[in-house]
């Protein structure tokens, strides 16, 4: 087994809780427009995010399309008819996300955990699917922004997970062997095994389960568990 030097990180849902974010964004959003912020409106919105942004994520539409599409998916299934036109389905958003970055926050150990891996001479990477503005803003504004060596977005290489491809691109901004990462994401096809079928050791977090009380555990112990095999 080869010995890791490096720790990759997906970002939402992993060190960024962008559930809890979006949950308090989005009932604020339909508290602006009169819309009851019941549990079924929250599943209508969430399924409508999970549709569209996989939609953008393959290449099928947009990433403004995405953020239409949902609005005109769930406001009228909601007693809303959507404005027709595109600039203010767009205004109308960008409530929702005001509401959704006033809630921005990172998970309570992801910070500990990044400088607990640099103090102990790991490279530190994240490798996300998601548009390189608001991921970095989201870093930023959550403190996380200097923790890593390296930072990418799928909308800045090119390429999106779980092709084997973004995994390499990863590892060669670490300036590892990708058989020397591990990499930790909290969705099981496009974070650990896209991972895997790169040659990258895969650790798959529930942050809202079982893991609920944090990851740090989950990943020493992962290195460490490699660390002996090498030997």
């Amino acid at each position: 087994m080869v010995t890791l030097h490096a720790v990759g990180f997906d970002l939402d849902g992993t060190l960024f809780d962008h559930q809890g974010s979006a949950e308090a964004g989005v009932d604020a959003f339909f508290l602006s427009l009169g819309i009851d912020p019941s549990s079924g409106a929250r599943q209508a919105w969430f399924e409508a995010e999970k549709t569209h942004f996989e939609r953008w994520r393959t290449g099928q539409i947009s990433f403004q399309d995405q953020r239409r599409k949902r609005l005109r998916t769930v406001l009228p299934l909601l007693g809303m008819k959507p404005p027709e036109p595109d600039a203010q389905l767009d205004e109308l958003f960008d409530v929702y996300l005001r509401a959704y970055q006033e809630e921005w926050r990172a998970f309570p150990d992801s910070l500990e955990l990044l400088r607990a891996l640099r103090a102990s001479r790991y490279r530190v990477g994240l490798l996300s699917n998601g548009a390189e503005k608001q991921q970095l803003d989201k870093l930023r504004r959550t403190g996380l922004a200097d923790e890593f060596d390296v930072v990418c977005t799928s909308e800045a290489i090119g390429v999106q997970k779980p092709d084997p491809a973004a995994f390499l691109v990863l590892a060669q901004g670490l300036g590892v062997r990708v058989s020397e990462c591990l990499f930790v994401g909290d969705n099981a096809a496009h974070d650990v095994a896209g991972a895997r079928a790169a040659g990258m050791r895969g650790l798959l977090v529930d942050r809202y389960e079982t893991h609920s009380e944090g990851i740090t555990e989950a990943v020493l112990s992962e290195l460490v568990s490699s660390s002996k095999t090498a030997r």
